[in-house]
């Protein structure tokens, strides 16, 4: 797959493509919690249909599970039916546990997050049931796809935003790929130059033979395999400076 220009990259324009759609949910901190989800992986429409509390953008319980992400809550709709949930949107995929007989094609998270991330034109939605009952057959049925979780067998029950937080996650991992932030993490300093890194290894090979560590008569192969060690640490000016003050001391002594 050809890469995009980054003004126009995937992820920029997925969280504007992509639609969470909770149906029927009974509960508001539930409702908190997939804003959340979407909010920690830069996604923002949300839409509920017909739930079944009371005020769930404005429960105080939903505020405190959304634990920051009210501009979600804030911008999500609430519609009367799943007929008026898709409105704009050009592919449905239902999210569910159980299997059924007659379904859509079953995919994972993982291929659902890729196709829509390639397929530039799409705007799917993501349409996750009730809490207790899940998503009936007549929704699922009229979905694109229907994405099943490939969790323990033995205990294959996701909370509402757990769902929605594994399906975030793949689709901003799909878009943006594997790469870590561009923004440096931590102290990074300037890298050791060669001569550097050749005067500290004699420093500290003049070191260890002061204290019997390193026989100069027989050294075998211990500065080679030390200077193998510290060529994985990719070593900084100021670390060799730290092992030549290591040297210095036990010299003195």
């Amino acid at each position: 797959m050809n890469q995009p220009d980054s003004d126009t990259s995937l992820f920029t324009r997925l969280p504007n493509r992509l639609r969470f759609v909770l149906v029927e949910t009974s509960r508001a901190g539930n409702v908190g919690s997939v804003a959340r989800a979407m909010n920690t992986m830069g996604f923002s429409e949300l839409v509920l249909v017909a739930p079944r509390c009371a005020d769930p953008l404005r429960d105080p319980e939903a505020i405190a599970f959304a634990s920051g992400a009210i501009d979600v809550l804030e911008g999500a709709r609430i519609v009367g039916s799943i007929a008026e949930a898709p409105e704009g949107s050009n592919f449905a995929a239902a999210v569910s546990a159980r299997l059924r007989e007659f379904s859509p094609p079953v995919w994972t998270p993982r291929q659902f997050a890729g196709h829509a991330a390639a397929q530039g034109e799409l705007r799917p939605a993501l349409i996750l049931g009730n809490e207790r009952v899940g998503l009936p057959n007549e929704i699922v049925e009229k979905c694109n796809v229907l994405i099943n979780i490939p969790a323990n067998p033995a205990y294959s029950s996701l909370n509402l935003s757990q769902a929605a937080q594994v399906l975030a996650y793949e689709c901003r991992m799909a878009a943006i790929g594997d790469s870590l932030p561009e923004t440096p993490i931590g102290f990074q300093g300037d890298a050791a130059s060669v001569t550097q890194i050749e005067g500290m290894y004699a420093h500290l090979e003049e070191a260890l033979v002061s204290i019997g560590f390193l026989n100069a008569d027989n050294p075998k192969k211990l500065m080679p395999r030390l200077k193998r060690l510290f060529s994985r640490t990719q070593l900084e000016t100021e670390e060799v400076n730290i092992l030549r003050g290591i040297a210095r001391q036990i010299l003195k002594r």
